[in-house]
């Protein structure tokens, strides 16, 4: 794994950290878009690897199938983890001094961006097998 796609990876796990703690989001809305879009993962590799991230042990028998179906990349469930620990606790500690109105205005913009980036400026992405091939390549 490149030291690019570390960098990538962290960037993801404090952006996803920060909403969670602001607005309470981060995996479906942060974490799986940006694996597909920056790390080049296929939607099933980016689910699983988001649930590796999240839902560990609430989760852990939905983890379980992705990753006994090679979709889930252990380095990046615990590299996207730290970033999101420390983005969590900012976000939150930025939540509680805003006023809800302002965080719910907040909350409304970024589903909105996410749609529309979703619905009109969505590149088709050849699914790979597993999230490892992805990243194999980065490291070559």
């Amino acid at each position: 794994m490149s030291i690019t796609t570390i960098i990538i990876l962290i960037i993801i796990g404090v952006a996803a950290g920060i909403l969670s703690g602001l607005v309470g989001v981060g995996g479906g809305l942060i974490i799986v878009p940006a694996l597909v879009y920056f790390v080049a993962f296929s939607q099933k590799a980016a689910q699983g690897t988001s649930l590796g991230i999240l839902l560990l042990p609430v989760g852990i028998l939905a983890v379980l199938q992705y990753y006994q179906k090679g979709y889930v990349d252990i380095k990046v469930v615990l590299i996207v983890s730290a970033g999101f620990l420390i983005g969590g606790w900012l976000g939150s500690k930025l939540a509680v001094s805003l006023p809800v109105a302002t965080i719910k205005k907040i909350f409304a913009i970024f589903m909105l961006l996410t749609a529309l980036k979703m619905l009109f400026m969505d590149k088709p992405v050849v699914e790979k097998e597993a999230s490892k091939q992805s990243l194999s390549s980065d490291s070559k």
